[in-house]
């Protein structure tokens, strides 16, 4: 959970709340109930722990400390793709050591956001046997701690990267190789997200590729890819068991989840959406690839 300070291109906006725990934990409430573990300062605002309280986000992991939030700076191309960090302030983040409440460790469905691996490690320790885990990382973690990063990619069912950080982990340029190669490091499954242009599913039933949904207005892209992850493990905690097909279901979900994250500045749409509005995003996004019955 952060501040974040962004440079748009329709303008500057500061002290946006954001963070990977407060997007995820906002995706994932559309469709069920969620429990956040994070750690803010004391400059961070109580009216957005009451917000996600209404959300059916139980808030009780999250640890108040004495200092600053965490705060990320960053400038974003006119592409809105490409994007600069122009500052990076851990603050409370520095010290944190995640410590789950008792009535937290029988969590069946587990995200562990981006963090370090030794992180991400300690806390699945602290849950009792889940029935599913996702995991998220990035270059800076499997640059720096690539035995740690090893560690942790064997303990769990599900690794969401994007394409780059598919490639950096694998040494692979081609995403299908690399893919492959991620798979035999653990996970029974990776997602690989490829921004506008939607994600691909590489598990042992094939490839499965969920489309990016073409929006009119794109404001701010900070997000996404967690909103992603919360969608994808909110819409699976609804479904009585993990499968090939609840699965694939459960990426078009998750991509409408996170169309509509990038639709407003920071939480703002995220933090109002409901399961009727991904519904409906749903059934847009199906119709971008339905071409009636073959005659071929």
């Amino acid at each position: 959970m952060a501040f974040d300070d962004l440079e748009l291109p329709t303008g500057s906006e500061r002290d946006v709340i954001g963070g990977s725990a407060t997007y995820a934990a906002f995706a994932a409430a559309v469709f069920a109930p969620v429990r956040v573990v994070a750690v803010v300062g004391d400059d961070f605002p109580e009216t957005m722990l009451t917000t996600m309280r209404g959300r059916d986000i139980d808030v009780t992991g999250v640890e108040r400390a004495a200092g600053k939030t965490f705060r990320w700076a960053g400038r974003y191309d006119t592409d809105l793709i490409h994007r600069t960090t122009l500052d990076t302030q851990l603050n409370v983040f520095a010290s944190f050591n995640p410590k789950l409440p008792d009535s937290f460790r029988s969590t069946p469905f587990l995200l562990l956001g981006n963090n370090h691996p030794a992180l991400q490690l300690d806390v699945l320790e602290q849950v009792n046997n889940p029935a599913f885990v996702v995991a998220d990382t990035m270059n800076f973690w499997i640059s720096g701690e690539p035995q740690t990063l090893a560690s942790m990619l064997r303990r769990i069912d599900t690794l969401v990267v994007n394409d780059e950080e598919a490639r950096q982990l694998s040494g692979i340029y081609n995403i299908r190789r690399a893919a492959r190669d991620i798979l035999k490091r653990g996970p029974k499954r990776v997602i690989i997200k490829r921004g506008e242009h939607g994600a691909l599913l590489f598990d042992e039933e094939g490839i499965f590729a969920a489309p990016g949904f073409p929006l009119e207005d794109v404001v701010d892209p900070t997000g996404a890819g967690d909103s992603f992850a919360g969608g994808l493990l909110g819409y699976l905690a609804t479904q009585q068991q993990v499968t090939a097909l609840s699965l694939r279901r459960a990426m078009l979900h998750a991509t409408a989840t996170a169309s509509f994250c990038v639709e407003a500045v920071g939480t703002r749409r995220i933090s109002t959406l409901t399961r009727e509005d991904v519904t409906h995003r749903v059934t847009e996004i199906r119709t971008l690839y339905e071409f009636g019955a073959s005659t071929m």
